[in-house]
């Protein structure tokens, strides 16, 4: 059974200006997830995604594996998904 979910991540470190919105978009579309990311004026990153929580897990696994060099720390809220999304963008 499908238990659909919605993560809220803040990423911190070098994680502007490096890719990490192409990156985070591609593994998220892979994996049929919702939602978005995009760059704060603080120099984090923040992605709000949902799908199946299996597949959010994952998510946060490739994104941590792929740019681990430049993410020095990151924060995950676990909300219940609220269908918001059809796609997942990047926002500028």
């Amino acid at each position: 059974m499908r238990q659909l979910a919605r993560i809220h991540v803040i990423f911190s470190g070098s994680v502007q200006g490096v890719g990490f919105r192409f990156v985070s978009e591609r593994i998220a579309v892979r994996l049929n997830l919702t939602g978005f990311v995009k760059n704060l004026l603080d120099g984090t990153v923040e992605v709000v995604c949902e799908g199946n929580k299996s597949e959010l897990e994952v998510f946060l696994k490739k994104i941590a594996e792929t740019m681990a060099g430049y993410i020095s720390d990151f924060h995950v809220d676990w909300e219940p998904a609220c269908n918001k999304f059809t796609s997942f963008e990047i926002s500028f």
